[in-house]
């Protein structure tokens, strides 16, 4: 399932660092981190990531009941590390049905949380409502974390989006109904803080809500 890096905004081409750029290029976008294949979910790909991401690797633990990891994608080469990752878990739903629920955390102007959400990106701050109270609240590495919902996504969808850890963090959760889970403060980790614990991470097959986003 290897393939070639990608734009994390619009899954394009992009073209390695050389003679004329120092920098990932996408046609369309410019300089952008390289968003690197989907490999099919294993505890030991899980660990690869974890291991080179520079901003948290969000997953539920413990993980809701029937719920497993299945997909992990991350942005960023070699010599930068990872700037943006992409955690999907499945599971039953709460009103019955499979659910799903990808966890991103982003730098600023990564563009992957936007792709996911299917709105234009690259980031949601233009499309939150945040006058009013939080729409959906976290423990984030034990810190309250407040999240908004994001306008404009397609309505088979519920994004919510909000700042952990100075970055962006998106949940987004298929279907709509999912969103239930995001109302009893769900509890999230940054796996990069939890050691041998990654290696009791139950996986799944490779979801498709992380394949095309």
């Amino acid at each position: 399932m290897r393939g070639e890096p990608s734009c994390p905004k619009c899954g394009g081409r992009v073209r390695a660092p050389g003679l004329f750029a120092d920098s990932w290029q996408c046609a369309v976008h410019g300089s952008v981190h390289p968003l690197q294949p989907v490999v099919p979910p294993s505890v030991e790909a899980l660990a690869v990531v974890v291991k080179r991401s520079r901003v948290p690797v969000w997953m539920p633990w413990p993980l809701p009941v029937g719920w497993l990891f299945t997909g992990v994608v991350c942005a960023g080469d070699d010599r930068g590390g990872g700037r943006a990752t992409a955690l999907a878990c499945s599971g039953p739903g709460p009103l019955g049905g499979p659910g799903e629920l990808l966890l991103i955390a982003e730098e600023l102007g990564v563009g992957l949380g936007a792709r996911y959400a299917g709105i234009d990106g690259p980031d949601p701050g233009p499309y939150l409502s945040v006058d009013g109270p939080p729409h959906a609240k976290l423990l984030a590495s034990g810190r309250p974390t407040h999240l908004w919902h994001v306008d404009g996504a397609p309505g088979d969808r519920a994004v919510f989006a909000g700042e952990a850890r100075g970055l962006w963090l998106w949940a987004i959760a298929w279907p709509e109904t999912s969103a239930l889970l995001m109302y009893d403060e769900l509890v999230i980790t940054d796996l990069r803080d939890a050691g041998a614990e990654v290696e009791l991470v139950p996986c799944g097959a490779l979801s498709p809500r992380i394949l095309s986003p």
